[in-house]
């Protein structure tokens, strides 16, 4: 889960990272009379959406006027930001963060990921810190230092010192970046965070380390016990269909083939689309409804799956051990009558009670079609697919 940069910055605080003084807003009369109270001739005003490349689409600005911080304000509360990491479609502006300008001396880069592959958690730091930091990490990946942590241990000072030191810091400001680099480890390890970016970490003129933005990603296992910041989840920020599939326990990604897909099982769901593909089709989503699917979820499952109008054929592929395939007939039945659905469907049910579904799905009148192997189910939602498709 995924955290606007406002919220990202209220955990900081809580950890008593540096800051510069802030506040979001949701209209433009807010941001002016924001802008008034912080002081100072000059803010920077930040769309809030849940995607990184703001500033080069013009969602971030430095402005010198309250009056200018309002205009922002109404030019983009209400619209999509459209950023080199959304679609075409973009996402939308409901909030907006005002801050107050420091002079920057330099700009750096600090960030800490779950690396599974060592079991630890890994601070990054650079020197490169900025909008083009995914070109270095491209290009010059040697400008990046990684630092691993013990998840049990936490973070130890000297690891601290070591990220400050490449930096090229000593002294007072060595000190500082020791501070932050635990601090932020120690936030990372209470609030389960999956991925956390400090970009830029800014020294001002003055000396000082501040975290100017901050994104922050949440394990989605753990929310369970971090019911404060599941409690900030912003659904307009994501695609409707996904929030409606987390709502009834399914996984669901929405991709830009024709074929919907309905399956039981993580692997057998990345194994159907494989064979779509093998046979010249294309997946329009992974969906897994579990391996305890019900007739209601299933039922839910084809009402998501047809809400993108772009799928021509869906192919059902479910294996019936903890399940039983005629409860899934059941779904499938029930979910093509309240649609009016007039696409074809494939149905591939192996397992606990297929054959009663496979007699329930022929007699239904419904145009579905049954097969007993996964290649050849595939293969005839591919063939359907394109037929449709002719029409």
């Amino acid at each position: 889960m995924n955290l606007h940069e406002y919220q990202a910055k209220s955990l900081l605080a809580e950890y008593n990272l540096p800051l510069l003084p802030s506040q979001y807003v949701t209209s433009p009369d807010a941001a002016k009379e924001e802008a008034q109270r912080l002081g100072g001739d000059c803010w920077v005003a930040k769309v809030q959406t849940y995607c990184g490349g703001r500033g080069k689409a013009g969602g971030v600005k430095v402005l010198n006027n309250p009056e200018d911080v309002r205009q922002f304000a109404q030019h983009w509360l209400g619209k999509r930001l459209v950023s080199a990491q959304t679609d075409a479609v973009g996402l939308p502006v409901h909030t907006l963060l005002i801050e107050k300008c420091a002079l920057i001396e330099r700009e750096l880069y600090l960030g800490a990921v779950i690396d599974r592959t060592s079991h630890s958690i890994v601070f990054m730091a650079s020197n490169e810190g900025g909008v083009d930091i995914e070109t270095v990490a491209a290009q010059s990946p040697e400008k990046i230092i990684h630092v691993a942590l013990d998840p049990f241990l936490g973070v130890l000072p000297y690891q601290g010192r070591q990220i400050a030191s490449y930096l090229g810091f000593k002294g007072e400001q060595a000190q500082q970046m020791t501070n932050i680099v635990v601090q932020l480890a120690n936030l990372f390890i209470a609030k389960d965070l999956s991925l956390l970016e400090i970009n830029p970490l800014a020294l001002t003129a003055e000396g000082q380390l501040i975290c100017l933005d901050a994104k922050m990603n949440i394990d989605d296992n753990a929310l369970y016990r971090q019911p404060e910041l599941r409690a900030m989840y912003d659904k307009t920020q994501v695609d409707e269909r996904e929030s409606i599939a987390e709502e009834n326990h399914l996984s669901y990604v929405p991709l830009d083939g024709n074929i919907g897909c309905i399956v039981n099982g993580a692997g057998l769901a990345m194994g159907t689309m494989d064979i779509i593909q093998s046979y010249g089709g294309m997946p329009a989503n992974f969906l897994d409804v579990g391996g305890t699917a019900t007739e209601e979820r299933v039922s839910q499952a084809f009402k998501l799956i047809l809400s993108d109008d772009q799928v021509k054929t869906v192919l059902v592929n479910i294996f019936g051990g903890i399940v039983r395939c005629d409860l899934i007939a059941m779904g499938i039945i029930n979910a093509i009558k309240d649609i009016g659905l007039t696409i074809p469907v494939v149905v591939r049910l192996e397992g606990n009670h297929a054959k009663e579904a496979q007699d329930m799905l022929a007699a239904s009148g419904y145009n579905i079609t049954t097969a007993d192997d996964l290649g050849r189910a595939a293969r005839m939602a591919v063939e359907k697919s394109q037929t449709h498709e002719e029409r």
